[in-house]
């Protein structure tokens, strides 16, 4: 999978939001399988934002997840 820069997140965003306006203009003119088309590009540029939105924020040490690890168990000491 490409990953994206986080240089061009700017960019990303301005391609979903063309992306909303081109899946607009196509529903006014009955054009349904291009709002198909770019609804699949549209769910694709959202996961492509999404995931360099956690990579940026994991690489900024801002993700405070909690992952739990269970409670340990202890052995008896043998005698």
């Amino acid at each position: 999978m490409l990953q994206v820069s986080p240089r061009q997140r700017a960019r990303l965003a301005e391609i979903i939001h063309n992306l909303n306006d081109r899946i607009a203009e196509a529903r006014i003119n009955g054009w349904l399988g291009e709002v198909q088309g770019l609804q699949v590009s549209l769910t694709k540029a959202r996961e492509k934002l999404a995931a360099l939105d956690r990579s940026l924020q994991r690489a900024c040490g801002t993700d405070h997840g909690v992952t739990d690890l269970g409670m340990p168990s202890v052995a008896p000491p043998r005698a």
